[in-house]
């Protein structure tokens, strides 16, 4: 090794360390990454700790004649350590795919191959033939150090095809990373091979590591955020699915006596109650952001339906001049419905609900206030799942927010905001 790269040689170890330290930190304390994942990294992340580590130490020793022994085992570490990535990579790989790692012909290859890479590095310690170290502490190349280095490579290349051939199996984000893992070092191996004494395949493995980890925990990321997506939307569609047996009973006991009564009223009363079930069963199917104009129609039809049961114990009053924008469907009318479920009191007076909209400087704005008996914090069970899972899908769907408020002369407001960016270009 020439002395004028002992300064790059040392950066390039320290860099590797440093790294490899922030990145063990982050895998340990970053939540959101699944068991497995968690441990891969953990135990990766180490052993290039332990490798970098080890490779400054030998940009150190190299300087001084008297300690070839501790350079000797310096090497002998290096080489081992990184050797053992690529086993445990496939075992990664192997897990992914769903398949047992004891029973695969992938891992047996590869730990064939390993175990000639660890007796080659054995019998290195013993021979000139692929390296040695002079007792002077000079490192030097033998004419067989390229046999060395072709297990590893060798290795490298079946776990490259077993990726590709394992593609199908994988995300896009996880065949991505298992590839730039497997190429970075091989291409670092390789420089380390035509430029003799710099230590390229240190920042390598470090790069390549981290990039991994990187691609990794934001494809789990996303794959969580769908996750949740999915049970709010599931618990959407339990939520439209049991709708209230009594709310159904009563419309239809209304429209059966309004048939002799007023039968004008009973046809509208007809039409307002299938729109709202329509709009309901369509919710169901609804995964995007839909019109505000179409959840305005579906709370319009359920009120309508309510009125006519009530009749002079129920008032609605909309001010709804802004309504060019979208959120999630089932947001205006359950928040609407929880008003009157939990509202009405024969006992109180009528209850008066009122819809407005307006646009502000974050987007758009939903209030919905009712005179009621009020919101108690206390009481944030039943009362108030709908609005719990209302928040919970304008957060995921279009980083909206729903807050709760007590209305100025008793009652309740509640205020949906909806980010601008969900808005159309034009009103």
């Amino acid at each position: 090794m020439n002395g004028w790269m002992d300064t790059p040689n040392l950066v390039m170890s320290a860099s590797a360390l440093l790294l490899m330290l922030q990145g063990l930190l982050v895998v340990v304390l970053i939540p959101g990454v699944d068991r497995w994942s968690k441990r891969y990294f953990i135990t990766i992340f180490s052993v290039i700790v332990l490798c970098a580590a080890v490779y400054f130490v030998d940009t150190i020793i190299y300087r001084y004649p008297s300690m070839a022994l501790a350079e000797r085992a310096a090497i002998y570490l290096e080489s081992l350590l990184s050797s053992m990535l690529m086993p445990m990579l496939t075992v990664y790989l192997l897990h992914c795919c769903g398949e047992d790692w004891r029973k695969s012909g992938l891992m047996r290859i590869v730990m064939t191959l390993w175990t000639v890479y660890f007796i080659l590095l054995g019998v290195t310690q013993f021979t000139t033939f692929i390296y040695y170290v002079t007792p002077d502490n000079h490192y030097y190349r033998g004419p067989w150090y390229p046999l060395l280095l072709t297990a590893p490579e060798a290795t490298m290349l079946v776990n490259l095809v077993g990726v590709v051939r394992r593609r199908n199996q994988l995300s896009r984000k996880y065949y991505c990373a298992f590839l730039i893992y497997l190429i970075v070092p091989m291409v670092a191996m390789l420089v380390q091979m035509l430029f003799f004494g710099l230590l390229f395949i240190g920042i390598g493995m470090a790069l390549a590591a981290l990039l991994m980890f990187a691609i990794i925990l934001s494809d789990q990321i996303e794959q969580h955020m769908r996750h949740q997506r999915e049970i709010a939307q599931q618990r959407a569609s339990i939520m439209v699915l049991q709708m209230r047996p009594h709310f159904i009973y009563n419309a239809m006991t209304s429209i059966y006596y309004l048939c002799d009564q007023d039968p004008e009223k009973a046809k509208r009363v007809t039409m307002d109650f299938t729109t709202y079930l329509r709009k309901n069963f369509t919710a169901i199917a609804s995964e995007d952001l839909i019109p505000f104009t179409e959840e305005l129609e579906h709370t319009q039809a359920y009120l309508a339906v309510e009125q006519a049961q009530f009749e002079d114990g129920l008032f609605v009053d909309y001010d709804t001049p802004h309504t060019a924008f979208q959120l999630p469907p089932l947001t205006l009318q359950p928040i609407v419905e929880n008003a009157v479920k939990h509202g009405m009191d024969p006992d109180a007076g009528p209850l008066r609900v009122r819809v407005c909209t307006r646009a502000t400087g974050e987007g758009s704005e939903i209030t919905v206030e009712d005179n009621g008996p009020g919101y108690e914090p206390a009481d944030d069970k039943e009362p108030h799942i709908a609005l719990a899972n209302i928040r919970q899908r304008l957060e995921m769907m279009c980083g909206g927010r729903l807050d709760i408020l007590p209305r100025d002369g008793g009652g309740t407001a509640v205020r949906v905001t909806i980010p601008s960016r969900t808005r159309p270009t034009h009103e």
